[in-house]
């Protein structure tokens, strides 16, 4: 049989043992809602945002890359926008951006009719919706057209003298979006000025 003294030390245990697990339960919760407690946060690195093909192709963001063409024996260079890519070699290569929205292609197999007469040949042959001409400065046709698929379409096709003759020798042309037009203008020019054909010597000024 416990004495008095016996009774009050068992409560007086019995109620520090409660006291630790309430005290341990408020830590736990306290832990959990971060109260009292320095919380760790994670943040993602922010990816870079991919250009937006509707905002326009932008002359300042491009950079060229020269490429060769044509045949072995006669090789044709031309820079074009860095990354864009070509599934066929040749005389007729056509280089796309990774988008599929921007391209430019070449057409080196040579030609006895004029860039002139050429320019009028192809102007009167497009037949496409909304066809409108542009202008045709600088033997260069200017156009925009509806295509089905893609909507609003704009083309920029230049034929290129050979030397000092009146023959033709390569075509080039560009495709885009009407918004593009200050940037397809730019490749279009960055292809003319780099263009180096088989009979040309290296010191071309560009």
């Amino acid at each position: 049989m416990l004495t008095p003294r016996h009774q009050a030390l068992l409560a007086t245990l019995a109620g520090m043992t409660v006291g630790v697990a309430v005290f341990g339960t408020v830590l736990a919760i306290n832990s959990a809602t971060g109260q009292d407690s320095a919380q760790t946060v994670v943040t993602s690195p922010t990816p870079t945002p991919t250009p937006i093909a509707s905002d326009g192709l932008q002359p300042d963001a491009l950079q060229f890359a020269a490429e060769t063409f044509g045949t072995e024996r006669e090789p044709v260079t031309a820079e074009v926008p860095a990354g864009w890519k070509t599934s066929q070699s040749g005389t007729r290569p056509r280089y796309v951006d990774p988008t599929g929205v921007w391209q430019i292609r070449f057409d080196a197999r040579g030609s006895k009719q004029t860039p002139d007469a050429l320019l009028e040949a192809r102007q009167g042959s497009i037949d496409e919706p909304d066809y409108k001409v542009i202008s045709t400065d600088n033997t260069t046709l200017v156009y925009t057209y509806t295509d089905r698929e893609r909507g609003p379409r704009m083309g920029l096709s230049r034929w290129i003298a050979a030397g000092d003759s009146d023959r033709s020798a390569v075509e080039i042309t560009v495709g885009g979006r009407p918004q593009d037009e200050a940037g397809l203008r730019a490749v279009l020019e960055r292809a003319t000025e780099t263009l180096r054909l088989p009979d040309e010597s290296d010191d071309r000024p560009s």
